[in-house]
């Protein structure tokens, strides 16, 4: 019974084919738009994951504090209030996996004929573990490195590229401010940050050495900041806790006195951007879905066009046999294909814009299938809510009065 009635619907948009095309497009349109912009949406979305996944998992920053000074206050890390010590003491609290002290300062590398400027951290073997990040060649330095102030070196990829060019750099010698540092390892591959800095380019050294051979210090044992880990996402709430009471304990500070630190949850913070790109995925989603109203409308439109020209025939039917039900069929039939067809051809041409904005204007795009799915069962279920209404109202029309149409 079916398919008589699908060869038939076929036939009555073959008849007006232009129409019928016509119809199809703003299903097309409506799909395709849904698709592309759900594929640029979850690009961004990725990008924001993949810059928080290379941040490292549960951080806290904690901050220098801040001074006064001739009646202007300045920012967060003015006072050297933090120190190695400081550092030690926070990584034996039970809500934190591993900490690190971070030195860091700007300088110019050479090596033979080449120099570069970069950023070189001053820290601790577990800087890598709170950042969770490789070594991808060579050998990471080591706690007696850092005790004795060797001169070693691990650098990353952006340093690599421009200092060394083709040449391994693992067992070359590089001077940092004069300095000379032997380059032991090389970080692997970590891109931008959420900000936008580039990760890539920075060079390691140990903590003792920054303070003592490169930036030298007029506090001892002083660091700009120290990164933290908690043991687990549940751990860090506690763990904020513990660092702020283990803090102003260390530093002797009574009870009505503001902190001389800043403990800021940077899984939090970045979590929060991810939110926000996540609802601005939605709403490029919900935009795009816009034009997926309008292509039913278009198909309502026409069906209701369609069930005018074709009342003397439904007449006939009627009066020949042909139930309420049967009719309903068969003009909702018409309407799901109409639907069906342009879905298919808007997924396709959604993919494609999607492909084009990617190789083209370098926009991050995230093609699943999942999207190109949920934009299909959209578009067939408006396709399919506004053809509802005309043909039932095909099925109820009178086989007298339809009989009698001109």
């Amino acid at each position: 019974m079916i398919a008589p009635m699908l060869r038939e619907a076929w036939h009555a948009m073959g008849a007006n084919r232009l129409r019928a095309f016509l119809t199809m497009l703003g299903m097309m349109i409506g799909v395709a738009a849904v698709i592309m912009m759900l594929a640029i949406g979850q690009g961004a979305e990725y990008m924001v994951n993949q810059s928080i996944a290379s941040m490292g998992s549960n951080l806290f920053i904690i901050l220098s504090g801040s001074t006064t000074s001739g009646g202007l206050r300045l920012g967060a890390g003015a006072t050297p209030t933090l120190t190695v010590l400081d550092a030690e003491a926070i990584a034996e609290l039970p809500s934190i996996a591993a900490v690190a002290p971070v030195a860091p300062g700007g300088a110019q590398l050479v090596y033979g004929a080449n120099n570069w400027s970069t950023v070189v951290t001053g820290t601790t073997p577990a800087y890598l573990d709170v950042r969770d990040w490789n070594v991808s060649s060579g050998y990471p330095f080591t706690d007696s490195d850092v005790r004795s102030g060797t001169r070693v070196a691990l650098v990353g990829r952006t340093v690599v590229k421009n200092l060394f060019g083709a040449d391994d750099p693992v067992g070359k010698t590089i001077r940092v401010k004069q300095s000379p540092f032997l380059v032991i390892g090389v970080l692997a591959a970590k891109g931008q940050s959420l900000n936008g800095q580039d990760q890539d380019d920075t060079v390691l050294i140990p903590v003792t050495t920054a303070q003592r051979k490169v930036f030298g210090s007029q506090f001892p044992g002083s660091v700009r900041f120290i990164m933290a880990q908690a043991i687990s996402p549940q751990a860090m709430t506690a763990a904020a806790r513990d660092i702020t009471q283990l803090l102003r304990q260390r530093h002797h500070l009574p009870d009505r006195t503001d902190n001389d630190f800043d403990v800021r949850n940077l899984t939090a913070l970045a979590n929060a951007q991810a939110q926000t790109t996540r609802v601005m995925s939605i709403m490029l989603g919900a935009i795009a879905s816009v034009s997926l109203l309008v292509g039913g409308i278009g198909i309502m439109n026409i069906m209701l066009v369609s069930v005018t020209e074709r009342t003397r025939e439904i007449g006939i039917r009627v009066a020949i046999g042909a139930r309420k039900r049967d009719i309903l069929t068969q003009f909702l039939l018409e309407a799901i294909i109409i639907s069906l067809i342009g879905c298919i051809v808007g997924v396709m041409l959604g993919v494609g814009a999607a492909v084009v904005a990617n190789l083209a204007a370098g926009v991050t795009v995230v093609i699943t299938g999942g999207a190109m799915m949920l934009g299909f069962a959209v578009a067939a279920a408006v396709g399919i809510f506004f053809g509802f209404y005309p043909a039932n109202k095909a099925a109820r029309l009178k086989p007298i009065e339809a009989l009698r149409y001109q």
